[in-house]
């Protein structure tokens, strides 16, 4: 369950709310996301099975995350398979706060 990026989607609150049916958590998160990214996320857009996988995601995933758009128009499985990713600054955004998410991209 490695998303685009390195993060691990079994970690992320949308996945974990979606998973668990969480209402209180997906509050929780559109209103942290929302000040995050200095837009307007509802309670209702918190759903996401993984980054990667079939099914439903989160509207940032789905339409404003770079990184899988990035990814996806160019074929790569994770962004682990392109030749820039660690002099990336789009994807530095994620590492830089996430070390993991580096190292989860070295593993495939």
């Amino acid at each position: 369950m490695i998303a685009y990026c390195g993060l691990d989607c079994e970690k992320c609150d949308a996945f974990i709310a979606t998973k668990n049916n969480d209402q209180v958590l997906r509050e929780k998160t559109a209103k942290l996301w929302s000040e995050l990214n200095h837009t307007t996320i509802l309670p209702e857009q918190i759903n996401c099975t993984g980054c990667r996988s079939d099914g439903v995601k989160t509207v940032y995933c789905e339409k404003l995350c770079a990184i899988r758009q990035c990814a996806m128009k160019r074929g790569f499985t994770t962004c682990g398979d392109c030749a820039d990713t660690e002099k990336c600054p789009t994807l530095g955004m994620i590492t830089a706060n996430n070390p993991d998410a580096l190292k989860n991209l070295k593993k495939f």
